[in-house]
């Protein structure tokens, strides 16, 4: 039988609740349980892929091209699992499902209300995952914090999973602020307590409490959040902020919550390996190397705008011993008359970025000149390796022209992507095979030649320029099973000149370096030892 474990948050936003469910993922994951991970957001929107990066982020896609919130990459990278379209419910998701029921007649003529009717989808929608995947632990989070309106349906929802599944088969976990306030520091529990009491108020009593806090919870903070929150002394979790957010599956293992979560859930013990989880966090944590890198963007302003493509990084530099410091730079930046030599100084490799529309595009091409003149090791990401092309059609082919599809055809869409549908509007979504040439810098890296990769985006490569693009020493280097579409291209009289049509970041783990991010830093790490002898 299926275990729930439903993670809530309180008194502030961006408390961590991601990181808590992807660590206790991780947590039962070495333990040999399969663990389906999914998040239920309380926003109207059907899905993340209209909001704008500014704003919510990263669009995360799945395997099956779900457009999600940025979390579920948390779950993937941790967990090292592959979310689905299952994975992520949203209130526009729920309410779009009740009223196609309503108007087919499914509810034979029932007045249609919040509860039972909004509840029960959310509840099918938690129960579906878990049987699609056949999951010994399904660990729900729920966005927003208690007490905001818009979240109510799903902690209804989720308040009614005990009853139909039983005390033993759910379990509720809650991330609260421990603040430390005055002169001295005071430890305060009181926003917990009153978090806590909210929870209570819509009739759940939280099993544990993850705590953030910027110190040491002393013991008799411990006990008093134990007393008046009315959860074992044990099943109190200190969470200080870690250097790196891996170590976090281990901070809450050494202080027994992974045991704690067993035990509660009845789960049937199996041994724990950290061995691999902690050689990562060991390697992150002290590093031998250290390099630069250039990620070049249009939502470089928000943190989260990319943060696959700064995990990517991260893991990347774990097999090469490396530390990778990544230097933010807005696209636009290199439009306003500063060089690209000035603004990419010091610097070890590049990576441009995806975005959608033509502010910074111009930028774009600047930045991916510099780097194949003067050698520097370069990765092009979707949009990226648009620009590659055009940069490389423009000054290296001698093709004059714009960047629109109008005026220079170089990349262009495809005659059905010019037709909007409902569902993904006109882009490739989700993982696409692709087919490498033997004996290219994609293969080496691959260390196969068919591969799939997940894709967003709207624009291809023209194949009326293919030809002149090789016959100029670009090198087509992976292709769709059809030949129709580019998938990647490099240049192999560069040191390191790669880009993909799809976005890698995607299929990254701590565990399992993405393997062109991977040889990105290799080569960053060779350029700069090169460069100091």
């Amino acid at each position: 039988m299926t275990k729930y474990i439903f993670v809530t948050g309180g008194v502030v936003s961006s408390i961590g609740k991601g990181i808590t469910t992807a660590s206790l993922g991780r947590l039962l994951r070495n333990r040999g349980f399969s663990v389906a991970p999914m998040k239920l957001d309380p926003y109207i929107n059907v899905d993340a892929g209209t909001m704008n990066p500014f704003q919510h982020g990263e669009v995360f896609v799945t395997e099956d091209g779900a457009e999600t919130d940025l979390d579920l990459g948390h779950y993937e990278r941790f967990m090292d699992v592959h979310c689905t379209r299952g994975s992520s419910v949203t209130t526009g998701k729920v309410y779009r499902a009740v009223i196609d029921a309503e108007r087919r007649g499914d509810y034979l003529g029932g007045t249609v209300q919040v509860i039972p009717h909004v509840t029960n989808e959310i509840k099918r929608a938690i129960q579906a995952l878990a049987e699609e995947q056949q999951a010994d632990v399904v660990i729900a989070e729920i966005g927003g914090t208690v007490g905001d309106i818009e979240s109510l349906p799903f902690l209804e929802a989720i308040r009614q999973m005990r009853t139909d599944h039983g005390i033993d088969n759910t379990m509720y976990v809650h991330v609260t602020l421990v603040p430390t306030v005055g002169p001295w520091g005071e430890v305060k529990t009181k926003p917990t307590q009153h978090s806590v009491e909210r929870l209570r108020a819509i009739g759940i009593a939280p099993d544990v409490l993850i705590c953030r806090s910027e110190v040491p919870l002393p013991h008799d903070v411990r006990e008093k959040i134990s007393l008046f929150c009315g959860v074992p002394p044990r099943a109190v979790i200190e969470s200080m902020t870690v250097p790196t957010i891996y170590e976090v599956p281990l901070v809450y293992e050494e202080s027994g919550l992974g045991e704690f979560v067993v035990d509660r859930l009845r789960l049937t013990p199996h041994p724990v390996n950290l061995s691999e989880w902690s050689d990562i966090v060991d390697t992150i944590k002290n590093p031998r190397h250290r390099v630069r890198v250039a990620v070049v963007g249009k939502y470089t302003s928000n943190g989260d705008a990319y943060k696959s493509i700064a995990e990517a990084l991260g893991h990347a530099g774990i097999p090469n011993d490396c530390e990778v410091e990544i230097e933010w730079i807005e696209s636009d930046s290199l439009e306003n008359g500063r060089s690209p030599a000035e603004i990419l100084h010091g610097v070890d490799a590049l990576v441009v970025a995806p975005g959608f529309g033509a502010r910074g595009i111009e930028g774009k091409i600047e930045a991916i000149k510099f780097a194949r003149e003067m050698g520097m090791p370069f990765l092009g990401i979707c949009l990226g390796l648009q620009m590659a092309v055009i940069e490389f059609a423009r000054n290296v082919c001698g093709l004059e022209g714009a960047t629109s599809e109008e005026t220079y055809p170089v990349i262009h869409l495809l005659p059905e992507q010019k037709t909007v549908s409902e569902k993904g509007g006109s882009m490739r979504l989700g993982s696409y095979p692709c087919n490498l040439v033997n004996g290219t810098l994609a293969a080496k890296l691959y260390g196969e030649t068919r591969i799939g990769e997940r894709h967003r985006h709207r624009y291809e490569v023209n194949n009326d320029y293919r030809e002149k693009l090789q016959h100029h020493g670009m090198v087509i280097s992976g292709v769709s099973p059809d030949y129709r579409l580019v998938e990647m291209i490099e240049v192999p009289s560069h040191p390191f000149f790669i880009a993909t049509q799809a976005h890698p970041e995607f299929r990254s783990r701590p565990n399992r370096p993405h393997p062109l991010f991977q040889g990105l830093v290799a080569a960053a790490v060779n350029s700069r030892m090169v460069g100091a002898a």
